[in-house]
């Protein structure tokens, strides 16, 4: 047991210095910035006839560079366990009270509706089914004609 509380101990001591824990979209960010701005300047100094593709290709190069930023800022993010315990449903250990029984009923409430749409077979938009297992429908089944062509006529029933 005590060393499972170091462990937990060195985790929640963990630092993370310079890049942070993403630096591999750190680096693939700086590269698409760095690919970016060396196409926008070829197109803006080099005597090529297509100058504007290149210019527009690295301004698009360097605004999708933008994701990678966001995927980098937004890995390195701390929250502490604490805060975690209501956004990702990481139980508290004091449930008790009025919040456990009112998380034991919503539970209870929830796993129920679920179990019964599961028993009826009509979950997310199936049909209802027989109990030999064909699907039942309320309209009568009749042949459909598309003409594809005027010398072939497609019958489906």
């Amino acid at each position: 047991m005590a060393q499972i509380q170091e462990r937990e101990v060195e985790v929640a001591e963990r630092r993370y210095r310079g890049l942070g824990r993403c630096k591999c979209a750190f680096w693939f960010a700086v590269g698409h910035d760095v690919v970016g701005v060396f196409i926008l300047l070829t197109g803006v100094f080099a005597d090529i006839f297509c100058h504007d593709l290149f210019i527009y290709a690295g301004a698009v190069i360097i605004f999708l560079s933008l994701i990678w930023w966001v995927f980098w800022f937004s890995g390195n993010i701390e929250v502490p366990p604490e805060e975690l315990e209501d956004d990702v449903g990481l139980v508290k250990l004091k449930n008790k009270g009025i919040s456990g029984v009112v998380r034991k009923v919503s539970n209870r409430l929830t796993n129920g509706i679920r179990n019964s749409f599961r028993r009826n077979g009509s979950a997310k938009g199936e049909r209802p089914r027989t109990t030999d297992g064909n699907v039942t429908s309320h309209q009568q089944q009749a042949p459909v004609t598309l003409s594809c062509s005027t010398n072939i006529n497609i019958n489906i029933y």
